[in-house]
């Protein structure tokens, strides 16, 4: 009876892939799921489908990135296939770190024009340890002047040098553009239709291991839902899951406590489905009615609980202080501004961002928020911002490590793209940050420069890069190790313009300031006493009064106005602002405006600051 059942668990696993797809970011991906949702009749052929189904989060539509990794399943030539959308950006590395367990093969996305990046090794590398079998897609082969031989031959030597097995090594290449809707064996020959990947995958991804053993499953990813609330999401590695069934939850520090299972959910094409059959090893399921669960922990038998190991993501890199907006112009566009708002906002990010960590301060009011890099914590801010919260946030800082006694921070390799007259522009700006020039390979009319550079050298170093290349730059980077200090990096080079009074900004003022420096502010925009309004040509801080007006007379002449032509107005972006404010300015956030400010914002008072800091 036990062989009988055993056996049949093993023919239904034979008809389940999961596969994670993976990639630097923009080589692909998501087009790519789009194409095989497609091709497996998922909608109607007359449904209107908008592109990039899976982006469906407002910043992952504007930006053009993923930032949450996502599971859908198709079901081809009778195999339902799992898939999981990965983010790209090293500073969503969390977020691929964890999706990877429920995975038995990997999708690995490469441009054909750009070949391996950062990103693509970061990702491959986390694959590689976990043992999974790759399948290589060369995508985009009608970019011009590509060469998806060699784009090839370099992901190989990257897994080679990554140390993957024979068997990983031994991996079949697929090639083909997901926007144009197809995939073959050979670039040359384009195809109708992805079905030549769908049949590679099943051919060569294996179906999930049957284990014998007791109910085992590690909570790899979370789901919110304001009705029913959190879901654990996860990969059944042995025994079965049933609806109303009595399982244990062992945490990571291996307390257990029981629990039972109201629902149970299987993934069916772009959403969930209740399932009242048992799930089966292998199978990726969603489950509801477990208490106080968090990503990392096992569901276990409920009389003989064994919990699997826990997922161990990478560490943060970066701090930044959050703290509450006490700026004149506070409560006046957020919802949410009191220091309890924000943080239960902060904690409850907590649970689901596997890659941040919050540390208390001496007052209620500031809390350190640790994240993979700038984009990690800009991302986070920008959501808070649009669920209408208003907070400041203080200068990104490095994580500083004592190992072996040597002050140690961490250090990431920059891979820039320019054309190749501006390559000496670039190594002289990265050099200045402490970069140093690892490899320079010319590419057709690129050149790919490789540096090392402190993780503190890469703040404002992209505006500054993209300025010097008149944007034509493609810069990324990902976080190798931590190194002894480098040593001191400059900072800004220019300081700041700041606001006199409390009122508003007249064109009459900015017209007479304008050879002072460039302004954030235009013409009829509220400002405040120590609102920093614009960047200083000099390195000096300087404070403007830009409240104020021209004076009437009662003698009007037709020729005493003058005409008035003012620069437009610096748009930073988030990113941008979180680069460019210095360590005693904070910068506001509110659902409508982005204000940088001093710290201390009466005149005074600051300098009284700076004496004794400079005595101390």
């Amino acid at each position: 009876m036990y062989l009988c059942t055993f056996i049949l668990k093993r023919v239904k696993m034979q008809n389940i892939r999961n596969i994670a797809i993976i990639a630097h970011v923009d080589h692909g991906k998501t087009t790519l799921v789009d194409r095989i949702l497609y091709q497996s009749h998922l909608f109607r052929e007359n449904q209107q489908v908008q592109d990039l189904v899976l982006d469906n989060n407002d910043l992952e539509r504007e930006r053009g990135i993923t930032i949450l990794s996502k599971n859908v399943s198709v079901r081809y030539k009778g195999v339902k296939i799992n898939v999981i959308d990965t983010p790209g950006h090293s500073d969503f590395g969390g977020e691929v770190e964890r999706v990877l367990n429920m995975a038995d093969g990997v999708l690995l996305v490469v441009d054909a024009f750009e070949g391996p990046m950062p990103q693509t090794r970061f990702v491959t590398q986390k694959a590689i340890e976990l043992g999974l079998k790759p399948i290589v897609v060369i995508n985009k082969v009608d970019k011009p002047n590509c060469h998806p031989d060699l784009a090839q031959e370099a992901v190989f030597e990257l897994m080679f040098n990554l140390g993957a097995s024979d068997e990983q090594l031994d991996f079949p290449t697929v090639y083909g553009s997901a926007k144009n809707g197809w995939m073959g064996p050979d670039w040359n020959n384009p195809t109708s239709d992805i079905s030549y990947l769908l049949d590679t995958i099943i051919e060569h991804i294996p179906a999930p291991k049957v284990e014998p053993g007791n109910l085992q499953m590690m909570i790899s990813s979370l789901d919110y839902s304001s009705y029913v609330g959190r879901i654990a999401v996860g990969r059944v590695k042995r025994g079965t899951l049933q609806w109303g069934q009595t399982v244990s939850l062992v945490k990571r520090d291996g307390t257990v406590q029981t629990s039972k299972i109201k629902e149970l959910y299987v993934f069916e094409g772009l959403g969930k489905e209740k399932y009242k059959e048992p799930v089966e090893a292998g199978e990726i399921c969603a489950l509801l009615g477990l208490d106080d669960f968090e990503i990392g922990d096992t569901v276990a038998d409920a009389e003989n609980p064994e919990q699997l190991t826990p997922i161990k993501v990478d560490e943060p890199t970066m701090s930044m202080l959050f703290t509450i907006n006490n700026s004149p112009f506070f409560g006046k566009e957020g919802k949410y501004v009191t220091s309890r708002h924000l943080r239960d906002r902060l904690f409850a990010e907590l649970e689901k961002n596997l890659a941040m960590r919050i540390e208390e301060t001496d007052s209620p009011d500031r809390m350190n928020v640790f994240g993979r890099g700038i984009l990690h914590l800009s991302i986070l801010i920008e959501t808070m911002r649009r669920e209408g919260y208003e907070l400041q946030v203080g200068q990104p800082q490095v994580i500083i490590k004592e190992i072996d006694g040597q002050k140690c921070e961490p250090v990431e390799q920059l891979t820039v793209l320019v054309p190749e007259e501006m390559s000496s522009r670039v190594i002289d700006y990265v050099s200045r940050k402490k970069g140093e020039l690892m490899s320079m390979d010319t590419v057709n009319d690129r050149v790919h420069l490789n540096f090392t550079i402190p993780s503190r050298g890469l703040i404002g170093l992209t505006n500054q890069l993209l300025t010097a290349t008149e944007g034509e730059a493609i810069i990324s980077h990902r976080f190798i190790e931590f190194q002894p200090w480098k040593g001191e990096i400059a900072g800004r080079h220019a300081g700041s313009l700041i606001a006199m009074e409390t009122g508003q900004a007249y064109a009459y003022s900015l017209n007479k300031l304008q050879d002072r420096g460039r302004f954030f502010i235009e013409p009829n925009d509220p400002v405040y006493a120590g609102q920093v309004i614009g960047e200083h040509i000099r390195q000096t801080d300087l404070v403007v009064n830009v409240c104020k007006s021209k004076k009437l007379s009662n003698m009007r002449a037709a020729g005493s106005d003058e005409k008035l032509i003012l620069a437009p107005a610096i748009k930073y972006s988030l990113e941008q602002y979180m680069e460019f404010i210095a360590k005693d300015e904070y910068l506001e956030i509110t659902p409508q405006s982005l204000r940088v400010r001093k710290i201390i914002l009466d005149e005074t008072e600051r300098k009284r600051a700076e004496k004794r800091s400079s005595n101390d």
